[in-house]
């Protein structure tokens, strides 16, 4: 019997159709596997993943695969947004294994959940290297039934080889900066921007590295990589030409098919990278592609009464793999006159965006710039931009009268609290007065749906990560600086307090990403996988607590947790850019004490300043702002314009 019509997450209920005896990840399925003496299966994945559902119609609706399992399994589904504590575990096993990671996950467990061989995707049969999932589970019966105590062996071998292992402590030290950046700079790609080779993710820690790395030192190379990477990723088919928002990854190294799916996560952190490179460098390019970000957010990615979804699904059906987002020349045709189809073909439609299971079917990337088509067609620039202007609306109107790839409207609190914090990022240097407006109304929705007692939630019933905590408190904190409301600071501080007290290894410094040992492993990272982990962003949040509450045990914790992963931070490179940024806050943090009106001119324009790192506290109205930095405070600033030339003098 299928258990999962009943369940929250809509990846287990898109499952109950399925003959597979699936059990929700439960006590009781442990239970029936140890009574009669099976071993377990658990699949992992998300509705988002493509590979997910290409698996599921390949496999889980194949009758031979379906009597395999049910006779000898007892077979779990999980959703990995749902349960992240529980995937990356046995993620982490996997990899242990040899084979890799990713989604979906597939792993054999003993009935005491401890894993002993796993992988990915399987095909039904032998294909593409990869051994059919039939052969696999045939060779796991077997192997489970006539070598329990080698299985068994095994797997106590692979506990011991994944547990977390006691590190000593680190320096903190500036040297740590320099290295990061020479490091992080000898991987970057010069020739398409981004970090490494195919398949290339955003990493917006690495890139916030360099952007800040590059106010404060001027440092050409870093403030070149990260433009690159901006720019690359932005006229790359992972960027959404027509509507804006980033999908997940590119399967190239030059950032022109990307899988497709479309992640809160994502589009919050790379929203931060393009507002922030706007502040900077002033490119309007840059301030276009963080709108089209809050646009897609707002209308895809979220609802009217406040807070984000999780997720937009990459493909309608797993047989058209990013059908719903790309076109032939044929659509092209259809939708456009013969001018339009002129310049946008030039402009977007390039063979090198062909999909590989449907050479007419392209994905959409800037192929030729406006300039350069005008110079091709012999017709005024302007022409053109106003031609592509209203060829990109056509083809997003027609687009959208397509099916719609599904949507996850759970609301996490982890996924919001990102996303809230860089809308009020996005509001502070654009004074979108909705985008504000929306930020708080989210918060607001979050606070009462995922906090409605003593404990916090990550989504309905399921208890909160140390994820959820520290990006909550990340949003509560920048409400505060932007509304000057005393009530969200107190909130970020009593949340701060029950995190420490859940999370904080009070023997090796820094949280735990949970806070009772799933699957016996207690784990703690710091690494960006890609978003920014927890551990990174919670030492820079503790900085600013420190500077707005001065309760100096936040500034401890934020040094043991520096402490704590410095001595091995080095060997991550550019997946460790969220630390070094913390780092570089450490030393580069300013106070900003604010006396004056929350609604003052002078109040918006230290709200509105950009630096890399600073802490807003509001104080009594004496109509002026006393800076503070690296241990010394300076003379009392009056006005707009000492406020800017402070922060000119910081940079010089």
């Amino acid at each position: 019997m299928n258990r999962l019509a009943g369940e929250r997450s809509p990846y287990l209920t898109h499952a109950a159709d399925q003959k597979i005896d699936w059990y929700p990840w439960s006590d009781e399925a442990f239970e029936k596997a140890r009574r009669e003496n099976k071993s377990v299966f658990l699949s992992s994945g998300a509705i988002w993943c493509h590979w997910c559902h290409v698996m599921a119609k390949e496999c889980f609706f194949d009758d031979e695969i379906t009597a395999l399992l049910n006779e000898n399994f007892v077979s779990i589904k999980l959703d990995r947004d749902e349960r992240p504590d529980i995937d990356r575990r046995y993620q982490r096993a996997v990899t242990a294994i040899g084979a890799g990671g990713g989604w979906p996950l597939s792993v054999f467990l003993t009935p005491d959940k401890k894993p002993f061989f796993g992988g990915t995707y399987f095909p039904p049969e032998d294909s593409l290297g990869r051994p059919g999932f039939k052969k696999v589970l045939r060779e796991i019966i077997k192997m489970y039934q006539s070598n329990r105590q080698e299985v068994e062996s095994f797997t106590e071998r692979l506990m011991d080889f994944i547990r977390l292992k006691p590190a000593g402590r680190g320096e903190i030290n500036r040297a740590l900066l320099d290295a990061a950046q020479s490091t992080i700079l000898s991987q970057f790609d010069p020739l398409n921007g981004g970090f490494g080779t195919a398949p290339k993710f955003p990493m917006p820690g690495a890139i916030s590295f360099l952007l800040y790395r590059y106010f404060f030192t001027g440092n050409k190379p870093c403030g070149h990589a990260a433009i690159k990477t901006l720019e690359a990723m932005a006229k790359g088919g992972s960027h959404d030409q027509l509507k804006g928002g980033f999908h997940r990854y590119s399967v190239d190294e030059g950032w022109t098919v990307p899988h497709f799916e479309k992640m809160a996560d994502d589009n919050a952190w790379l929203l931060r990278n393009y507002v922030d490179a706007w502040s900077i460098f002033g490119n309007e390019y840059f301030k276009e592609v963080a709108m089209g970000i809050i646009s897609f957010t707002r209308d895809v990615l979220s609802g009217p009464e406040g807070g984000f979804y999780a997720s937009q699904d990459a493909d309608v059906t797993p047989d058209d793999e990013g059908g719903y987002f790309t076109w032939t020349e044929d659509d092209f045709r259809r939708v456009l006159n013969d001018e339009e189809f002129q310049v946008l073909s030039l402009h977007l439609l390039h063979e090198r965006g062909s999909m590989h299971h449907d050479r007419s079917k392209r994905v959409l990337f800037i192929a030729a710039e406006s300039g350069d088509i005008a110079r091709k067609l012999k017709i005024d620039a302007g022409r053109v931009d106003d031609v592509i202007r209203e060829g990109k609306r056509k083809l997003l109107q027609a687009r959208q009268t397509r099916e719609e790839p599904f949507i996850d409207a759970t609301v996490y609190t982890s996924l919001n609290g990102m996303m809230v914090t860089s809308y009020f990022k996005a509001y502070r240097a654009f004074k979108e007065i909705a985008v504000k407006d929306f930020a708080l109304k989210s918060l607001k929705r979050v606070l009462e749906i995922r906090w409605p007692g003593k404990e916090l939630l990550h989504s309905d019933e399921i208890s909160a990560l140390s994820d959820d905590y520290i990006y909550l408190i990340e949003a509560l904190v920048a409400a505060y600086e932007v509304s000057g409301m005393g009530e969200y600071l107190q909130k970020a501080d009593q949340l701060m307090e029950q995190c420490i007290d859940r999370f904080w290894d009070k023997d090796g410094g820094g949280f735990f990403d949970a806070d009772t040992a799933v699957l016996d492993l207690a784990l703690k990272g710091v690494e960006d996988i890609p978003h920014p982990s927890a551990n990174a962003a919670a030492i820079a949040l503790l900085i600013k607590l420190f500077y707005a509450t001065d309760n100096s045990l936040y500034k401890r914790y934020a040094e043991i947790s520096l402490e704590t992963f410095s001595a091995n931070v080095s060997e991550l490179g550019v997946h460790a850019g969220h630390y070094f940024c913390s780092l570089d806050a450490y030393f580069n943090m300013m106070r900003l004490t604010v006396e004056a009106l929350p609604e003052s001119r002078l109040a918006d324009a230290a709200a509105s300043l950009f630096v890399p790192y600073a802490s807003i506290v509001y104080s009594k109205d004496r109509n002026r702002i006393i800076p503070c930095m690296g241990g010394s405070c300076y003379e009392p600033l009056e006005n707009e314009e000492q406020l800017k030339e402070f922060i000119r003098s910081i940079r010089r």
